[in-house]
């Protein structure tokens, strides 16, 4: 029986875990560096077909339905003037139970380690990563000591397992952006609480989307900020209550009466990966943010993740490690540079590229050979 670790008991690491728990070729452990698994109620997350057809391999079809959403359309709206620009068919690209799903990122978090309760140590913070022959030697802070066959690093856009093993070489960079995002009970006027709505601006654009049918919509705010060196290493910065209300009144919205409605209200900045990492070794891999992390303007953070894990778990099953990174960095590089394009296009200021911009979009929408080609090339397995 193979030992097989897994730092960082976030998305992609749960997803991975649950894959493995009944293959009775494996050992596995999650191990999480903090006291409990984190939930992150104020968070909302959008699944598209492709990893709704993973998650179904574990039962995620069997989630209550008051538990999700499966909006049907994306709405796009001038953040100037609130005037509609175009609106996008996401249900087209659905297929039997495989429907493009909203939900809370706690609900999936919930889900995915529901079975997992006795595979997961907590409060267990890597410190040194060796490798020993065809081991490798995992120790913790606190003083804990164990030997794994395989190591599956999906500790997240900072992830401390990446920098051990890179020797600190490997960086994120921070995007210029913030998000600002929160979870609302009730829907702002002239929202429409079934589908998602994205308001297009100036350097900075928001989303509404619903998370359960009970009305509950999940916030999104994407804005560009400038920060110092010293300031995005300042963690305390973002929950600074003056940092936070200049943050806010900085958002340019028509509209404001709803952020005092906001529930667990988060601002923090946004860090994306500079460059892909490939490892040396065939039992040494990265999933999630920790592979990859782009921009969130594509809305495929929580999909490629769950993506990375599926694929990694075929490549391993079927003693094909060495294929993992080349396949799992072509599918990426597609996604980071459609989420580029899309930051690039939602945050245009100049009225003449707006102008253009809106028409294109009014004729893309409808364009099924454009759609299958930019959405239908990410959405398929």
């Amino acid at each position: 029986m193979k030992k097989l670790a897994i730092i960082g008991a976030g998305i992609s690491g749960l997803f991975i875990a649950n894959l493995f728990k009944n293959n009775t070729d494996y050992q596995i452990t999650i191990y999480e560096k903090n006291t409990s698994i984190s939930l992150e109620e104020g968070y909302g997350v959008q699944l598209s077909v492709n990893s709704i057809k993973l998650l179904n391999e574990i039962g995620f079809q069997k989630l209550q339905n008051n538990e999700k959403f499966t909006p049907e359309k994306i709405k796009f709206y001038s953040a100037k003037n609130s005037s509609k620009i175009c609106e996008l068919n996401i249900s087209e690209f659905n297929s039997n139970n495989c429907n493009y799903t909203t939900l809370k990122r706690s609900t999936l978090i919930n889900f995915l380690k529901k079975n997992l309760e006795d595979l997961i140590k907590t409060n267990y913070n890597i410190s040194k990563i060796e490798k020993i022959d065809k081991q490798i030697r995992l120790s913790f802070q606190n003083d804990e000591i164990d030997k794994c066959d395989y190591l599956i690093i999906s500790d997240g856009v900072f992830s401390k397992s990446k920098s051990l093993i890179s020797n600190n070489k490997i960086k994120p960079k921070y995007n210029d952006t913030l998000a600002i995002r929160g979870i609302l009970t009730k829907s702002p006027e002239n929202i429409d609480n079934k589908n998602i709505t994205l308001f297009l601006g100036s350097n900075f654009h928001y989303v509404f989307y619903p998370v359960n049918p009970s009305g509950q919509l999940n916030f999104i705010a994407i804005m560009k900020h400038e920060l110092s060196l010293e300031e995005q290493k300042n963690y305390r910065l973002f929950i600074d209550d003056l940092f936070i209300k200049k943050v806010l009144e900085k958002i340019p919205l028509t509209n404001k009466n709803f952020l005092s409605d906001l529930e667990e209200l988060k601002i923090f900045p946004i860090f994306v990966s500079k460059d892909f990492y490939k490892l040396q070794n065939n039992n040494i891999h990265l999933i999630g943010d920790a592979f990859f992390a782009f921009p969130p303007s594509f809305a495929q953070g929580a999909s490629q993740s769950i993506e990375d894990a599926y694929e990694l778990f075929q490549s391993i099953k079927n003693n094909t490690e060495h294929n993992f990174f080349k396949n799992r960095a072509n599918k990426v590089k597609m996604v980071n540079n459609r989420s580029k394009l899309n930051q690039f296009a939602f945050h245009l200021s100049n009225p003449l590229s707006i102008f253009f911009r809106n028409i294109f979009m009014k004729s893309l929408v409808k364009n099924k050979i454009f759609l299958k080609y930019y959405l239908g090339k990410i959405y398929k397995n």
